[in-house]
């Protein structure tokens, strides 16, 4: 599974970077995924951080 972040779409919220740590961090205002791929453990939090992204800017695939 690996995991991003569309910059351009992305708000700032934080959502996901405080649903799962493991793959989402914070840099100049926007998240961004710093994970590839990502850990087994924290797959079921980045799916969450992807669905519940209010402007749908995470992207996760297999």
């Amino acid at each position: 599974m690996k995991a991003k972040v569309d910059p351009e779409l992305c708000i700032g919220c934080e959502l996901c970077v405080n649903l799962c740590p493991e793959v989402f961090r914070m840099e100049d205002g926007k998240a961004v995924a710093f994970t590839d791929p990502t850990p087994e453990a924290a797959r079921e939090s980045c799916q969450q951080a992807k669905e519940q992204c209010p402007v749908d800017a995470v992207v996760v695939s297999s």
